[in-house]
């Protein structure tokens, strides 16, 4: 059965998806930008501060289950650029306790709302 997961500290689906959907103990978490929930704006600064916002609402998600980043098995990373990949794994690395998700990571075209870097996540219980 599928359950839909939402909370009010990441930012809202602005479309016609979910936040994050649970079926049979996997947790498919949708991409996300890096919007402050609060604000609805992105953080000051570069790609860097931009993947610690995205995975701020990652970790949101994954708490309303009670779940942290222990529980990622696959991550997505795309990016606006492959330049700004080693400032982006620099964060993403620091997300993790050593024992890191499968991962995927993208250059693409563009972003929503010109974002430097959106992240999707798998977790499982």
């Amino acid at each position: 059965m599928k359950k839909v997961i939402t909370t009010k500290n990441a930012p809202a689906a602005i479309g016609p998806y979910s936040q994050a959907i649970e079926v049979n103990g996997m947790i498919f978490i949708s991409g996300q930008l890096p919007i402050d929930p609060k604000s609805g704006k992105f953080p000051d600064g570069g790609v860097k501060e931009q993947t610690l916002q995205a995975f701020k609402n990652i970790k949101a998600i994954l708490a309303e289950e009670g779940l942290t980043t222990d529980n990622i098995v696959k991550t997505t990373v795309l990016l606006a650029d492959m330049s700004l990949f080693a400032e982006m794994n620099e964060v993403y690395a620091s997300q993790f306790n050593g024992l890191f998700p499968a991962r995927s990571a993208f250059a693409v075209k563009a972003l929503p709302k010109d974002a430097l870097v959106e992240i999707e996540v798998i977790a499982s219980r």
